[in-house]
């Protein structure tokens, strides 16, 4: 991959066995949690892990605008899973966000007092879904989920705007795209990927000041298991998103922090289990 950005290389790279818990019956030279991290560093790739069809479609399309059209040596690298699931398809609007690195997909319908921020991507961003409709059922808290296309892109956006606002101190200060569309929310952010933490973790100097920022992913060595206990494993699945976000409520004073023992003790989570950055 960096040759091919040393070529000035154009084209799509698919990952099509992405990640460290969607094809691993096949053994362990499919582990993938570092992949988005290393294509983070090359500067002329263009990095996606996309959830949905319809988010792969629009990329596609960007792709082909610059690469061919624009004439820009560029190189895309797209993380696509094997899992079968429903689409919901293109709303119209989204496209910008997508590009961008991220977008809000669904809100509850209303609001509560306690609301959190859920941000997921590729085919865990499922599990951020399930986790928003447990929140809400088991505890009264209400969320916006985000489908986060690429945090590389996210990461970019912002350091480019840091190095404009260093650069041109008496013009007006430019905000990273992650800030602009978190300004408007409320709650603490949580992040679940099926990648190293790391990856998620790029966004956090661009979060509004003040907001708490958790980041799930799948740091440790691989498993060669079904997709629901490696998902348990690594600590990126729905209970593990909903017990962190009660977490960091519970730590910015919202509820009550019993509620997370409660959650622990609902959901069959084992407390004493190895951690999986270790084991």
């Amino acid at each position: 991959a960096w040759a091919a950005g040393d070529m000035l290389a154009r084209g799509f790279v698919l990952g099509g066995t992405a990640g460290r818990t969607t094809l691993n019956g096949e053994g362990l030279q499919h582990e993938d949690g570092h992949s988005h991290i290393q294509a983070s560093l090359i500067p002329n790739c263009v990095a996606y892990d996309p959830a949905f069809a319809h988010e792969v479609a629009v990329i596609i399309r960007s792709g082909l605008q610059r690469m061919m059209h624009d004439q820009e040596d560029v190189f895309f690298y797209i993380t696509v899973m094997n899992e079968n699931y429903a689409q919901p398809g293109l709303k119209a609007g989204d496209e910008e966000g997508i590009l961008k690195g991220m977008y809000k997909l669904q809100s509850s319908a209303k609001p509560a007092k306690t609301h959190v921020q859920l941000m997921g991507s590729g085919t865990i961003l499922r599990e951020v879904l399930a986790a928003q409709e447990l929140l809400e059922k088991d505890w009264g808290v209400t969320s916006d989920v985000w489908s986060v296309t690429s945090f590389t892109e996210l990461r970019r956006d912002g350091l480019d705007a840091e190095r404009h606002n260093l650069l041109h101190p008496a013009e007006p200060a430019r905000e990273a795209y992650v800030t602009r569309q978190l300004k408007g929310t409320q709650g603490p952010v949580i992040v679940s990927t099926d990648y190293i933490k790391a990856y998620g973790d790029m966004i956090r100097p661009f979060v509004p000041n003040g907001r708490h920022l958790k980041v799930l992913g799948t740091d440790g060595f691989g498993r060669s298991d079904f997709r629901s206990e490696l998902r348990k494993h690594f600590e990126i699945d729905r209970h593990f998103v909903v017990l962190a976000a009660l977490r960091s409520l519970a730590d910015e004073g919202a509820i009550d922090i019993k509620k997370c023992a409660e959650a622990i003790a609902k959901y069959g989570i084992d407390a004493d289990k190895a951690n999986p950055h270790h084991a």
